[in-house]
């Protein structure tokens, strides 16, 4: 059986051997703004996540009651968990003004030097995807993460001068999907650390409840649960499977969605009990057809699903692995017997015995 919890896919897909993926964790421009809309305002509307919560609602008690802004945060963990929701709340819990960029829209020094100077105290600035920032801007960080300055070189040669400018109080929160990409010196300065898990089926059917009246669906609660069990953990993705339901069953004049109209609407959309899609599905076929279940090289692999090499160890493989339909081996990746009796194929039977033992 699938545990309660799995991880999530990112849609980095280049190559042109995989198809476009419902369930993927980017947004696009209309599913930012819709999504703007089903987030919590507050940390007590925070559905999941319930000690890291407790965690922060002590931290966000301690620094009002001190009149203090908070110490700069981390939030990591995969894609569409809550950690910009978060970032928001914070925001709002220390009602202070909320600055939002990402790592790779900072290319230069000087952009840096604008957001920080216009921080008031207390103010909140927010840079999703830290990990991709540049060096150069990285280091510009430091002393403003540690003594609020920045310093800046005007003029150059024998002319150069340094100059600090003071800023005003600020917490910095970042967010990544991959920690060990940090700089031990920027990871460093951050007070507070916070890793988001997988949710459980449970929290995802709340969070499905709530989004449903937020877009004026009907749900039962079988029928958020069903959504949540495809939905790997995420309550991006449950969100966004929410909405494809929602289209399924206006069309078809369903008043009320529940199990049996969520799962055929998410069985037209290929994605079947296990939270699969048809490009996990794929993966998994080349391994036991083509390489008889494994162990089979990465380089193999994206070599028979024309596809890059990067797109299959961190878009697809996460899950899978999560999920326990893959294995890593020091010889390569290997199939389960879950993968196989989940997709009825298996390998030659002298493999068999090979890979399952």
């Amino acid at each position: 059986m699938l545990k309660d919890y799995s991880p999530v896919l990112t849609n980095n897909q280049k190559g042109a051997g995989l198809t476009p993926r419902l369930i993927k964790t980017q947004e696009s421009d209309d599913e930012l703004v819709l999504n703007l809309s089903l987030r919590p305002a507050k940390l007590l509307e925070f559905i999941g996540q319930k000690e890291l919560v407790e965690n922060l609602k002590i931290a966000l008690t301690a620094a009002r009651q001190r009149k203090e802004p908070l110490e700069h945060i981390l939030f990591d963990g995969p894609p569409g968990l809550g950690k910009t929701s978060l970032a928001h709340i914070i925001a709002h819990e220390m009602c202070g003004k909320i600055t939002a960029t990402s790592g790779p829209a900072i290319e230069r020094a000087g952009d840096l030097i604008g957001i920080l100077t216009n921080l008031e105290k207390g103010d909140i600035f927010f840079i999703d995807e830290i990990h991709r920032l540049s060096k150069v801007v990285e280091e510009f960080l430091y002393p403003a993460m540690e003594n609020f300055q920045i310093d800046f070189v005007i003029d150059k040669g024998p002319y150069a001068k340094t100059i600090k400018f003071n800023l005003k109080p600020f917490t910095l929160i970042g967010a990544t999907t991959r920690q060990g990409l940090l700089s031990s010196p920027l990871r460093g300065r951050f007070g507070m650390f916070y890793h988001l898990d997988f949710y459980i089926v449970t929290d995802l059917a709340k969070i499905i409840a709530n989004s449903a009246k937020v877009l004026s669906v009907e749900v039962d609660a079988e029928g958020a649960s069903c959504i949540a069990q495809r939905a790997r953990g995420t309550p991006r993705i449950a969100n966004r499977l929410l909405r494809r339901v929602r289209d399924y069953a206006q069309v078809n004049k369903i008043k009320v969605i529940d199990c049996p109209t969520a799962s055929r609407a998410l069985d037209n959309l290929g994605i079947d009990t296990m939270g699969l899609d048809d490009v996990d599905r794929k993966f998994l076929k080349a391994v036991i057809e083509k390489y008889d279940g494994g162990p089979v090289g990465i380089e193999s692999l994206a070599a028979t699903l024309n596809e890059e090499i990067d797109t299959l160890a961190d878009a697809i493989e996460p899950y899978l692995l999560k999920a326990g339909f893959l294995k890593r081996t020091s010889r390569g990746r290997q199939v389960t017997e879950l993968a196989c009796e989940h997709l009825g194929l298996k390998p030659k039977k002298e493999k068999q015995k090979e890979l399952f033992g």
